[in-house]
């Protein structure tokens, strides 16, 4: 999951060394919180206008984990 997360995220951007993805353990809800890191310049391209990208982000994300029964959440901070 995480590395299909830095794979989308490293097309999306100028400079993908910058990308990281930390995983907070599974909360109290069996929820996986995934944080996506990216470069400050980069911020616009992974959130796209109107937050279209994000969405479409934590679309793909979701699709996946619900294939592997997980529940997760995907922060771009």
């Amino acid at each position: 999951m995480e590395e299909l997360l830095v794979a989308i995220a490293q097309g999306l951007v100028d400079d993908p060394s910058a990308v990281n993805v930390t995983v907070d353990p599974v909360n109290d809800e069996g929820i996986v919180v995934y944080h996506l890191h990216v470069a400050a310049d980069d911020m616009g391209r992974v959130i796209g206008k109107q937050g279209k990208i994000a969405k479409a982000i934590r679309a793909i994300m979701r699709a996946t984990a619900n294939r592997k029964e997980m529940k997760i959440q995907v922060e771009i901070d």
